[in-house]
């Protein structure tokens, strides 16, 4: 993106993750005017930074996604109309990887099972053999990007064997070992904890399905904390329901918020969450580190980082 910038639109969709107020000020001292913004003030911006997308955004020459996937967005349109998008990836890997271990933890000490008894009032400890400890566990992470990283990098810290698959199995410093996605079955049929830190593309669209689930041992458990579309969700609860995978952790799902309806609110070995796994009191700083970064590089005539178009 080249030309000057004027006026930067903080989108009130931000609402859902932080207050668009925060980054704003977060922002007030840039060479721009920064303002927060319905949607029918985002045509009066030259760059806008928004959770969701909107038809207006056609009406602006940059747009900033605050979280890391874009599939919210129609990239070929975009690009088609010469209109910059970039992102927020490399800002969640610490926040994700916490949240994957909190949910590794409450597995192996049983806490979820203590919170609900708590609930209750119900005074009752684990069975003698169900608790254990992580070190000596094994992680398949799949997805080496900033969130498998950044899980890799937390789990490896409480002594977890971390496997990584992407693409190919060139190795990556933070994974013990690495297989290319051709081979999902060999790592997640070998390990306790199955993590799922993915972009939604075509390519892993409903990449666990009734084999990959079949594949796991019966004993471990899934994680999902990268887009509800990636997982078969009917062959995940079929799954859980057979006893074919011990439990879930799941941040995402097919439908958003996850309907009343759903057997996964019913079933004791899922844990789940509101899409929250990246959520940081610091979240705003973070987002707004980036913009900074690429309106300071439009100033100077330089390539906007975290660009996706």
């Amino acid at each position: 993106m080249t030309g000057k910038l004027e006026r930067l639109g903080v989108q009130e969709s931000v609402e859902a993750i932080f207050p668009p107020s925060e980054l704003a000020a977060f922002l007030s001292d840039l060479p721009v005017d920064v303002s927060v913004v319905d949607e029918a003030g985002i045509a009066d911006c030259d760059a806008v930074v928004t959770r969701n997308h909107f038809d207006a955004l056609f009406e602006v020459d940059w747009i900033h996604s605050t979280q890391a996937g874009v599939d919210r967005f129609p990239l070929e349109a975009l690009a088609e109309d010469g209109i910059a998008l970039t992102n927020s990836t490399g800002i969640h890997g610490r926040t994700v990887g916490e949240t994957v271990a909190g949910y590794l933890l409450a597995f192996a000490r049983r806490l979820h099972d203590q919170i609900a008894s708590a609930t209750d009032r119900r005074w009752e400890r684990p069975e003698w053999d169900e608790a254990f400890t992580l070190p000596g566990t094994t992680a398949c992470v799949v997805g080496t990007g900033t969130l498998g990283r950044g899980v890799a990098d937390v789990l490896g810290s409480l002594g977890v064997e971390t496997v990584g698959v992407r693409r190919s199995d060139d190795p990556l410093p933070e994974f013990d070992e690495m297989y290319a996605i051709e081979t999902l079955h060999e790592p997640i049929a070998a390990a306790d904890f199955v993590i799922v830190t993915v972009p939604l593309t075509e390519a892993t669209r409903g990449l666990f399905d009734a084999p990959e689930f079949d594949a796991m041992r019966s004993d471990a458990y899934f994680v999902n904390v990268a887009r509800g579309a990636v997982v078969d969700e009917r062959a995940l609860i079929d799954a859980l329901e057979a006893g074919d995978v011990a439990g879930a952790a799941l941040d995402v799902f097919e439908t958003e918020p996850l309907p009343e309806t759903s057997p996964l609110w019913e079933l004791d070995e899922v844990i789940v969450t509101p899409h929250a796994a990246a959520y940081t009191r610091d979240y705003f700083r973070d987002v707004g580190g980036i913009v900074r970064e690429n309106v300071e590089r439009i100033g100077r005539g330089e390539a906007l980082i975290n660009r996706v178009v």
